[in-house]
């Protein structure tokens, strides 16, 4: 109990200084988001001080002193409003947020999900027959689709697969002459557009996986514990799974509770390339058009989800090995 209570006023103070620099930053910055806006139409000449002040009023600037700006970001904050969009205005940030927050849960999230899975488990079974062909096959694939990004894979499959063998479409998460809803042809059709941009992440993030858990568990294998089952006469398997693997496993744990943080921001480059609408090709619109709002929501969801993804993946740990736990309540 005293693990958890430590690692929780560690995650609401984490969270507290992740949401005040994502204050500051933006206020730090030289000029005003009106400035910004209005710099993007040349020629227009000098503007009139009530038209500036009507678009600051549009927009939510406000000339209050910082610290009420503060505590009025922090209201903001916890009711999950983050102003209006610049770029897709009138919609306001939360709203723009939540369109394409499910899309890139269900592209990055299984993807990442499926990556973990599959590397993980032929990750053991590599290291655990390691020096014969299915070791010497299964990382030296690996090891090839690893060294590719994910954008060159995803050019490549579209390339090949949709421009030229019309396998695949070439963007969009759904066609064009569907409008999205809760019924079977829709789903279907989505998931036919997520295949290929789901095949690109896997591929290149399965290889990292694989070796990282391969390794692990070759380092885990050489442990006395692993030599007095074995003399036991246990079960190869039993073994492998909640010996070895058990074991090596907690770095890869790690990984994973980091990857599952960052699947809130998307594949960015992926996601353009497929011109998907998710997270990761939101951020790009945002940065493209300079709108400060939605950078700074999409930013501070991506910390955050980190932050308790590392706080979930701590309490896994204390699950998987009671040496953790012991140490931890063993602590002043």
């Amino acid at each position: 109990m005293k693990y958890f209570f430590r690692r929780l006023v560690i995650l609401v103070g984490t969270l507290w200084i992740a949401v005040t620099i994502n204050f500051l930053i933006p206020r730090l910055m030289p000029g005003s988001p009106v400035e910004a806006m209005i710099a993007k139409f040349h020629g227009v000449g000098q503007i009139n001080p009530n038209a500036m002040k009507a678009i600051e009023v549009m927009l939510g600037v406000s000339n209050q002193n910082l610290f009420s700006q503060y505590v009025s970001y922090l209201n903001q904050v916890i009711h999950f409003n983050f102003g209006v969009s610049y770029t897709y205005f009138p919609y306001t940030v939360t709203h723009m947020i939540s369109q394409a927050l499910p899309w890139t849960l269900a592209l990055v999230g299984l993807s990442t999900v499926l990556s973990f899975l599959l590397g993980t488990g032929l990750g053991i079974l590599a290291a655990w027959k390691r020096g014969s062909t299915t070791d010497t096959l299964v990382t030296s694939v690996s090891t090839f689709t690893s060294a590719f990004p994910y954008f060159w894979v995803a050019l490549a499959g579209v390339y090949f697969l949709s421009f030229v063998l019309h396998w695949f479409p070439l963007t969009g998460a759904y066609s064009s002459d569907l409008t999205p809803a809760l019924n079977g042809h829709f789903i279907v059709n989505a998931v036919y557009h997520g295949i290929l941009p789901a095949a690109t992440i896997v591929i290149s993030s399965v290889g990292g996986w694989l070796l990282g858990m391969r390794n692990n568990m070759i380092s885990t294998l050489r442990e006395d514990y692993v030599l007095l089952a074995n003399a036991k006469g246990l079960k190869n398997s039993w073994v492998a799974t909640m010996y070895v693997a058990r074991n090596a496993i907690l770095p890869n744990i790690t990984g994973f509770a980091i990857a599952l943080g960052f699947v809130v921001g998307g594949s960015l480059l992926t996601e353009i390339v497929f011109a998907y609408p998710g997270i990761g090709y939101l951020l790009y619109n945002a940065v493209i058009n300079e709108d400060y709002p939605l950078m700074q929501g999409i930013f501070l969801i991506i910390v955050v989800c980190v932050i308790l993804a590392n706080f979930i993946a701590d309490l896994v740990y204390v699950l998987i090995d009671p040496r953790i736990r012991r140490a931890g309540e063993a602590q002043p």
